[in-house]
C-alpha cells in the first residue's frame, strides 16, 4: 500500500470519527434542550380550572374556630388552621370545620378531590369512590386529598389554590391533568 493511500484511510477514518462526534454531541444538546423546555413548560403553563380570587387573611386562625365564608365552594383559598389534613381518601367527615385544615393543604400546592355522594345513588356512589381512589393510586398519592362535600351541586369538585373544576360525572384523564397542572402552584409549594 502506498503512504498516500494510508493518509486517505487516516484522514476518512477521522472524518468518521468527527462525524459521529458530532452527531452524539447534537443528540445530547437536543436531549438537554428539550429537558429544559419541559422544566420551563411545567413552571409556565397555565393552571386548569376556573379562577377564584385569593381571599387574604390572617396567617392562621385558631384551630376549631369556624374560619367562616370563602369565595367558592368548596374553598380554593381563604382562613385556615396551621395545620393540616394527612393525604388520602377520607370517607367521612373527621373535622368539625374540615375546611380550616384542607385550606392549609392547598396552600401547600395539594390537590383536593371533593365529592358528594348526596347527588348519587348507593351503586354510582361506590363507582365515584373507586375511580377516584384508583385515579389517587395511578398519580403516585403525593399531594392528594379526597374529602366527601355535601354542599357542592355536582358529584365531583378538585380545588387547587386559586382553582377549581367541576365534573358531572368522572373523567379520569381530566382528572389527572387538573392534577398535573395545579399540583404545586401554591404560596408554599415546598412545604410537605
Amino acid at each position: 500500500m502506498s503512504s498516500k493511500s494510508l493518509r486517505q484511510q487516516a484522514k476518512e477514518r477521522n472524518r468518521k470519527q468527527k462525524r459521529t462526534t458530532n452527531f452524539i454531541w447534537g443528540a445530547v444538546g437536543v436531549a438537554v434542550i428539550a429537558i429544559i423546555g419541559v422544566l420551563i413548560w411545567q413552571g409556565v403553563r397555565p393552571a386548569m380550572g376556573e379562577s377564584f380570587p385569593i381571599m387574604l387573611s390572617s396567617p392562621h386562625i385558631a384551630i376549631d374556630s369556624d374560619p367562616g365564608q370563602y369565595n367558592s365552594n368548596p374553598p380554593t383559598s381563604g382562613p385556615h388552621y396551621a395545620e393540616e389534613a394527612s393525604e388520602g381518601f377520607y370517607d367521612t367527615n373527621n373535622y368539625k370545620f374540615p375546611a380550616g385544615y384542607l385550606v392549609h393543604n392547598l396552600e401547600h400546592g395539594y390537590v383536593i378531590f371533593w365529592y358528594n355522594c348526596e347527588t348519587l345513588d348507593e351503586a354510582g356512589c361506590a363507582d365515584l369512590k373507586g375511580q377516584i381512589k384508583t385515579t389517587i393510586n395511578e398519580l403516585g398519592g403525593t399531594k392528594l386529598i379526597a374529602y366527601p362535600w355535601p354542599s357542592i351541586d355536582v358529584p365531583l369538585v378538585m380545588t387547587s389554590w386559586g382553582r377549581l373544576e367541576k365534573f358531572e360525572s368522572f373523567d379520569a384523564d381530566k382528572a389527572q391533568a387538573f392534577y398535573r397542572s395545579n399540583l404545586n402552584k401554591a404560596p408554599e409549594p415546598n412545604a410537605p
